[in-house]
């Protein structure tokens, strides 16, 4: 069952969207060509220190036999589709796309979110895939109010992909945020209209469809935490944290 937060803990929520929104957006016009993955992550360490927030990511831990997650911003690259660990030999190059992901703590309350972008100049191709995901992003938020389902977000974010001929990565998924970095309800971004859990006010939910230009199976590299396209096709990620209101939604992370 989703935790529903209060309306107190939704002012702070918001509060820490919005700093986690310009951290992420400052991360984002700063991958470039020639920087380092290093780099962006010690860019979003000291933009989480100025504003005395802690970061989400940075020692989380998936099971005992992985290590915990040793950075504080997610940076994955082409065919990387989340969870890229950022080195200072992963150099950005022209043309690639790379999804930056991150999460901060906010008077102990999480949000969470991600953008894809082009690393200078990328293919037309690759620009579909950006903003097609981007655009599934919206299609689900706009189905968050209460009365509605989970799966009626997911069916919106599917359809988004189908039209446009990219492959949903069905085995990553959106999640309920707030109290802790993952919560309940589960949020996939494939399913049907109708099903699923329903929302109600007060839940916070992260959307973050995951789409590929290939096929949907994935793996994970040997670090245990980067997760890549089986086929080695091209992906795309955004992610937003969204409030349920009495009358619609309320987008957090802006």
């Amino acid at each position: 069952m989703a935790l529903i937060k209060t309306r107190l803990e939704l002012k702070d929520l918001a509060e820490g969207g919005r700093i986690l929104w310009r951290i992420l957006n400052t991360v984002a016009d700063a991958a470039k060509p020639g920087i380092s993955t290093h780099e962006l992550d010690l860019l979003a360490r000291s933009e989480m220190k100025k504003a005395k927030v802690q970061p989400a990511f940075e020692g989380y831990q998936i099971s005992p036999d992985i290590p915990k997650y040793p950075a504080v911003l997610c940076s994955s690259v082409d065919h990387e589709v989340v969870h890229g660990i950022p080195h200072k030999d992963k150099i950005l190059k022209e043309g690639q796309i790379i999804g930056l992901d991150l999460g901060i703590v906010h008077r102990g309350l999480y949000t969470d979110a991600a953008v894809t972008v082009a690393v200078g100049q990328t293919s037309s191709e690759n620009e579909n895939l950006i903003d097609t995901t981007r655009e599934a992003l919206e299609a689900g938020i706009a189905m968050v109010k209460p009365g509605n389902r989970i799966g009626d977000v997911a069916h919106a974010i599917q359809s988004a992909a189908k039209a446009a001929g990219f492959s949903v990565i069905r085995d990553l998924i959106g999640h309920g945020v707030g109290h802790e970095l993952h919560e309940k309800p589960d949020v996939p971004n494939y399913g049907r209209p109708g099903t699923l859990e329903i929302l109600r006010e007060g839940m916070v939910i992260a959307i973050e469809p995951m789409f590929t230009r290939g096929d949907w199976r994935i793996k994970f590299k040997e670090d245990g935490w980067t997760v890549v396209t089986a086929d080695g096709s091209p992906s795309a990620h955004f992610e937003k944290t969204v409030a349920v209101t009495a009358t619609g939604h309320e987008v957090l992370t802006k």
